[in-house]
């Protein structure tokens, strides 16, 4: 664990490190030592936010939810691979979005000005960029749609790749990866993710808290995730163990996906003196 820099910022995930949420999505549990750490940085005037790799909700429908169960963060704190994505989309000049994805999905994609359509929608047969994201429901319509438009030269775009994330009742199934394996088993292309551990979601959220990547310490409870995303972006990358790794899971992993720094729960940011004043 060396080369711990000073953060300036910081960058939380959401499940397995703030909260757990049950398997629906719908109840949240806030872990050991979040609010205190949330109300330190806040009081001190230090940057943080949180980016989840849960793609549900736009943050304005999922931050009043964890507020009312006593997580103190803001809308404008709170960022979704969706938010990563419509940058993404917007940046390349995408016309026309297929989502693979809930309701909540698309309309989050919509509250960032991008026009979207679904596998049942006229549009479907002319969008130029598949986006795959949480989809309980998922049809093979839905698949037989993005798989037509990725083989005519769309792009392939995911929220998530990542198969298993922290809840309550211990790790719960990422539909983005079995849906994304599904479009890429028959197209023979890979999604690109927008979420963690991208590179675009590490350049976004530097972006965000107005810093260099350096500056910022990323926070989660996943190896392929926040560490991968932190290490390949030049970030200080901190494990929690109070998701989906343990201390000796944390010392196993591969340079790549090596946290500087394991602690047991958020809370002991604040306790072991590793915030700035």
């Amino acid at each position: 664990m060396t080369d711990l820099r000073p953060p300036k910022g910081f960058m939380f995930d959401l499940d397995g490190t703030l909260i757990l949420s049950n398997r629906e999505l719908g109840e949240y549990q806030v872990l050991p030592g979040a609010v205190d750490v949330l109300q330190t940085l806040e009081a001190r005037g230090i940057p943080f936010l949180a980016l989840t790799n849960g793609s549900a909700y736009a943050a304005s429908v999922q931050a009043p939810k964890l507020r009312k169960v006593g997580l103190p963060i803001r809308d404008e704190r709170l960022f979704t691979p969706n938010s990563v994505a419509a940058k993404v989309i917007r940046d390349r000049g995408f016309a026309n979005v297929l989502v693979l994805g809930t309701q909540g999905v698309v309309d989050a994609l919509k509250g960032h000005g991008i026009a979207c359509c679904v596998a049942t929608n006229e549009s479907a047969g002319s969008a130029d960029a598949v986006y795959v994201a949480w989809h309980p429901n998922c049809t093979m319509e839905d698949i037989h749609a993005a798989c037509s438009r990725v083989m005519d030269g769309a792009a392939f775009l995911t929220a998530s790749d990542v198969p298993f994330f922290a809840t309550q009742a211990g790790p719960a199934f990422g539909y983005s990866c079995a849906i994304c394996g599904a479009i890429a088993r028959v197209t023979g292309k890979e999604p690109e993710v927008t979420g963690k551990p991208s590179i675009h979601a590490m350049d976004f959220v530097a972006a965000q808290l107005g810093l260099a990547a350096e500056d910022v310490w990323v926070i989660g409870d996943d190896p392929r995730v926040e560490t991968e995303m932190a290490q390949a972006g030049g970030a200080i990358g901190i494990g929690v163990t109070s998701g989906t790794t343990s201390r000796e899971e944390w010392a196993a992993q591969a340079p790549e996906r090596r946290p500087h720094l394991v602690i047991e729960t958020v809370g002991e940011l604040l306790t072991g003196g590793y915030l700035p004043d």
